[in-house]
């Protein structure tokens, strides 16, 4: 039986302002995931506290939602089998310094901090952020 998933992507400021979107794209549809959608959008810092209010405990909490609030972002529903893992495979490490190589973020993160993308970590949390960006 299969396995369909979605998950949350999202190119971050760094990404967006370097005009990576597409060869970001390239690297999802290149390991079949489908963008079932996507918006460009600005959000307010408060709108980044709440995205990330699981971190709200940790060091780096308001450096992240400064950041994330920083400019332009993409945000898109990918789906494919095992979306969830499968795109934080492709994301690879949060400090593109230990990613693998072949992943996104060896490719384009700048630092631990401008990593060029976000996924979902588990199932239950990419149904949370894909409500949190696309409530109908």
């Amino acid at each position: 039986m299969s396995n369909i998933e979605q998950t949350l992507s999202i190119i971050k400021p760094d990404a967006v302002e370097r005009n990576l979107e597409n060869e970001i794209k390239e690297m999802f549809k290149n390991k079949n995931f489908k963008i079932v959608k996507e918006k460009k959008i600005q959000i307010e810092k408060s709108e980044a506290e709440n995205f990330y209010k699981v971190h709200e405990t940790k060091p780096f909490y308001n450096d992240l939602c400064s950041y994330l609030s920083s400019g332009p972002i993409l945000v898109m529903i990918l789906e494919k089998e095992n979306a969830v893992l499968d795109n934080r495979e492709l994301m690879g490490a949060t400090n593109p310094k230990d990613a693998n190589d072949g992943t996104i973020r060896k490719k384009y993160g700048i630092s631990i901090d401008k990593n060029s993308v976000h996924g979902s970590d588990s199932i239950e949390n990419a149904k949370i952020e894909i409500d949190f960006f696309f409530k109908d």
